[in-house]
């Protein structure tokens, strides 16, 4: 079967009520025991340039939709997973704003949360998107992500 990725995209920040909505539309499904959710929010990191007030989001779309088609198909093969869903950000995020948003779902904890950093860290590592970081005198610089 021909699956064709699905966007993960989303202009500007994730909102409250996306997560919000997303969480509350796995009520009706009895099968599901866990769920593991990740957060990535922008950050006011004081570096060399100054003081972060945003970030811009850019990529190739069609590169990295058949890269995060990829990897969920890999995350699932190795998951008993019952759900998951990915969201990044576009354009302009200010800090405090949610610019990631994964969350997994299974019949049990473990599953949900071993696929829920697997993700996270495969986006950070394998996506290309690029952050350019915005600072309070109005420069920029990009960003540069940094392995745990």
């Amino acid at each position: 079967m021909d699956r064709k990725p699905k966007t993960i995209f989303v202009e500007g920040p994730i909102t409250a009520e996306k997560i919000a909505s997303s969480i509350q539309n796995h009520a009706s499904k009895h099968d599901i025991g866990a769920h593991s959710i990740f957060l990535g929010q922008v950050r006011a990191d004081h570096l060399d340039a100054g003081l972060v007030t945003a970030i811009e989001y850019s990529c190739y779309q069609d590169l990295a939709l058949e890269k995060a088609f990829e990897i969920r198909e890999d995350v699932i093969g190795k998951y008993d997973l019952t759900c998951m869903h990915v969201y990044h950000s576009l354009g302009l995020v200010n800090v405090g704003e949610i610019c990631l948003f994964v969350f997994t779902s299974s019949k049990h904890r473990k599953a949900a949360i071993e696929a829920c950093n697997e993700l996270v860290e495969r986006i950070k590592a394998e996506l290309p998107i690029w952050g350019k970081e915005i600072f309070q005198d109005n420069s920029t610089q990009w960003k540069e992500n940094k392995p745990l």
